[in-house]
């Protein structure tokens, strides 16, 4: 199976996608996968580093949702499904060495040490299946295409070495249904929630729509509108903000996909709080 096989596991359950990126018989983008389950960024990076994040995004939730955290060193995200094995259950990973990016790779078991930390940030994919069953069509799925992302002249607020701009997605929507799209959306805040920016994408520093920093080009928006929602790649940028000695995150487009009901209030973390931010906090002392 490959990325040509998206519209086979668009029926599949949850453990059946997981299990095909597992094996590493799909690597492609998981927009309109899984519907109704909570889609997640990821974050991974050194424990001596795991509080400043979690700081940053806590300072920045809108493109930063935080919905799970796993043990130092433990690669199971016990809280967001069964099984989640965050070595392998991404379909690609990006590596940055230094803040650059090094690789990009279907796997990080030979990678994954005793000191990594694990974070699991919300995605707006999750939003879109609500998006589609009201009636408001999504271009890069019904065309099986990763959403156009951008950097925008949104700044993130730093913490420690984290900082940047915030980067955006852009969906264009019929302008009798961006209000809809709109409170749709808010109904979703692990997912970003409602939109930062409606209308002129120069307003937030993005020049040409057609040259989107990740995801593909989408068609000229016409008489829609654009509309930007916080993206979970800002993560990214802060970590090359940051030039980390090593990080990894997910290949945009390409999430993990958890057991959560994408409807969930609120992140199932009750097991965060072993995070073992206090060794964290110690090793920076």
């Amino acid at each position: 199976m490959n990325s040509g096989d998206y519209s086979q596991l668009r029926s599949r359950s949850v453990d059946s996608i997981r299990q095909a990126i597992r094996r590493n018989e799909y690597r492609g983008h998981t927009a309109g996968l899984a519907p109704g389950f909570l889609q997640a960024n990821v974050v991974i990076l050194p424990e001596s580093y795991a509080l400043d994040f979690m700081r940053y995004c806590q300072r920045n939730p809108k493109p930063c949702p935080l919905v799970g955290v796993s043990e130092t060193g433990d690669p199971i995200l016990r809280t967001l499904g069964a099984e989640i094995d965050i070595r392998t259950d991404v379909p690609s990973y990006c590596v940055y060495r230094e803040g650059e990016l090094s690789e990009t790779l279907p796997d990080i078991k030979a990678l994954w040490s005793d000191d990594m930390v694990a974070f699991a940030l919300g995605c707006s994919f999750t939003f879109e299946n609500a998006l589609i069953e009201a009636g408001i069509p999504i271009w890069h799925i019904d065309n099986d295409r990763t959403v156009p992302m951008y950097r925008s002249g949104i700044m993130t607020v730093a913490a420690g070495g984290f900082g940047g701009e915030m980067v955006v997605t852009m969906r264009a929507i019929d302008a009798e249904r961006v209000d809809d799209a709109s409170r749709i959306s808010r109904r979703f805040p692990l997912a970003h929630g409602g939109p930062v920016h409606i209308g002129d994408p120069l307003a937030i520093g993005i020049a040409d729509l057609q040259l989107p920093d990740w995801g593909d080009v989408p068609p000229p928006v016409g008489n829609q509108v654009p509309v930007f929602w916080a993206c979970g790649v800002t993560p990214q940028q802060a970590l090359m903000h940051a030039r980390l000695p090593v990080s990894i995150s997910h290949q945009p487009g390409r999430m993990l996909i958890t057991d959560i009901d994408e409807q969930a209030e609120v992140p199932i973390l009750q097991d965060a709080s072993k995070l073992s931010i206090r060794d964290a906090m110690s090793s920076k002392a």
